[in-house]
């Protein structure tokens, strides 16, 4: 048995959050998140996975997005890193818009929302990048 054996059979393997004997915030094997939190590197790193998982889900969840290019695509990806795919989905209108690649009806729904309005600034980058098929500035 090696180190890391070693500290996995002492401190456990926790897949999602807990609070350790000490009450500290704790993930993985031990990783005291209060105290030492996450490197940039370690942030990138869940980040890219993160961005992985909802591509793999927008691909079996519309049939389209596998046809979008690049902003457009990265639009639907940005939405879906912010709200999550199963509310991303009730988005019907603007969506159905997407798939047809009415883009400026698309962007007008997606502005049209509580999400425009909870997000700001968000909302107005996004839907252009689905007008214009480009990132903003």
């Amino acid at each position: 048995m090696g180190l890391i054996d070693l500290l996995i059979k002492h401190e456990g393997l926790k897949l999602e959050p807990y609070r350790c004997t000490s009450d500290k915030l704790t993930i993985g094997v031990g990783r005291n998140l209060e105290d030492c939190g996450i490197t940039e590197d370690e942030a990138m790193y869940l980040l890219k996975n993160d961005i992985e998982k909802f591509h793999e889900e927008l691909t079996e969840r519309f049939y389209f997005y596998r046809y979008l290019d690049g902003a457009r695509k990265d639009a639907m990806l940005n939405m879906a890193f912010n709200m999550g795919v199963p509310r991303l989905a009730n988005f019907v209108n603007a969506l159905d818009f997407m798939s047809q690649r009415k883009y400026d009806k698309a962007a007008d729904e997606f502005l049209d929302s509580r999400w425009a309005k909870q997000v700001g600034n968000r909302a107005i980058e996004v839907a252009q990048m689905i007008r214009t098929n480009k990132y903003p500035d």
